[in-house]
């Protein structure tokens, strides 16, 4: 995949909060029982460039274990990922899909797998994430044919209803028995809302059946720890925030989870005087803009906290706190108001809170 020249700077992971977290807001989540111990006292990190953006993992490994192995093992991953979701690539899955004429396409089981359960959480959110929004993604500039230059006028009411046409999750039909999507001429499919958090798992899961269990997996922004290291502390990351957001600075403890952040200053571009931010909103056809500046979500499944951290982007400061409440999520709001950003939080995400110093 392209990297963005907007794309977010790669977040340090690992070691850097201290015992001492001063002013720190600490999140820690609730946890049954004690952790696993650690498959050995070594901590090794890797560390490359994939899918636009760039990777850091750090993981306890088996005695015994070979540096290289692990590295093989985890590009392997994340060039699967590549060649299935990646519209940038000419022969991914994805794009042979969207090149497809009209009629049913066979699927992989991964893409499957990860086009069902993409449709399932677009079922939950009525379509604030939506894995049909390529047509719409490339018109506004924000996919494989590139950015939208600043000169020309932004799209028309007409492009985006051509667009519009092509695109909606409920109008993507599945055959089940034949494991194949139908395509209706011109639809596109776009994990973006989602393909980090699935690469992200798919590296645990791979470390985890290497015997590395504990481990901490970062892909442009998105985290997921397991485990604990051998001075039995939990895999410790800075939450990234907006600039002058109202939180202070937020730590985590990932044990057994991860996290996501959307924000909307990552990829935008500007048109008299308007900012447009990369996030579509499927029922309009155009750019969010609805005062949300970042959505923070944790989740044991990074696959999750990435989908949701984007429909709940889409969904807006009034209905994406009352959909997360009433999902149980653990997530964090700042809003641009007249009166300047504003924070709200989940009581899912107030309970991992210990009190700030």
């Amino acid at each position: 995949m392209k990297r963005s020249s907007s794309s977010p700077a790669p977040i340090i992971i690992g070691d850097a909060v201290a015992n001492d977290f001063g002013e720190n807001r600490v999140l820690i989540p609730q946890v049954n029982g004690g952790p696993e111990r650690p498959p050995s006292d070594l901590v090794w990190s890797l560390d490359g460039a994939s899918m636009g953006t760039t990777w850091q993992v750090r993981f306890v490994p088996p005695m015994g274990s070979d540096l290289e192995d692990f590295r093989v093992a985890i590009e392997a991953e994340l060039e699967t990922v590549i060649a299935l979701f990646s519209p940038w690539v000419t022969n991914s899955e994805i794009s042979r899909f969207n090149r497809a004429g009209e009629g049913f396409v066979p699927l992989s089981d991964d893409f499957w797998a990860l086009l069902t359960a993409s449709l399932d959480i677009a079922d939950d959110v009525n379509g604030a994430v939506d894995p049909t929004l390529g047509a719409l993604v490339d018109l506004w500039g924000f996919g494989p044919l590139g950015q939208r230059l600043s000169l020309l006028p932004v799209p028309t009411d007409e492009e985006i209803a051509a667009a519009a046409k092509v695109s909606g999750w409920n109008r993507l039909r599945l055959n089940r028995e034949q494991q194949s999507a139908l395509q209706i001429g011109g639809m596109k499919l776009d994990f973006s809302g989602i393909a980090k958090g699935h690469a992200v798992d798919r590296v645990s899961e791979r470390l985890t059946a290497m015997g590395a269990t504990s481990h901490l997996v970062e892909i442009g922004g998105e985290l997921k720890g397991r485990g604990v290291k051998p001075d039995a502390q939990p895999w410790w990351v800075e939450i990234e925030t907006v600039e002058n957001s109202p939180a202070p600075r937020t730590v985590a403890a990932l044990f057994d989870l991860a996290v996501a952040t959307s924000g909307d200053w990552r990829r935008q571009f500007s048109h008299n005087g308007t900012t447009y931010s990369h996030t579509i909103d499927g029922s309009t056809g155009r750019p969010v803009a609805n005062g949300l500046a970042q959505v923070t979500v944790f989740d044991a499944s990074a696959m999750r906290a990435d989908a949701f951290a984007t429909a709940l982007t889409v969904l807006g400061p009034v209905d994406g706190p009352e959909l997360a409440e009433a999902m149980g999520l653990a997530a964090h709001f700042v809003e641009r108001t007249a009166q300047g950003l504003v924070e709200r939080m989940t009581p899912a995400y107030a309970a991992m809170m210990e009190d700030e110093a």
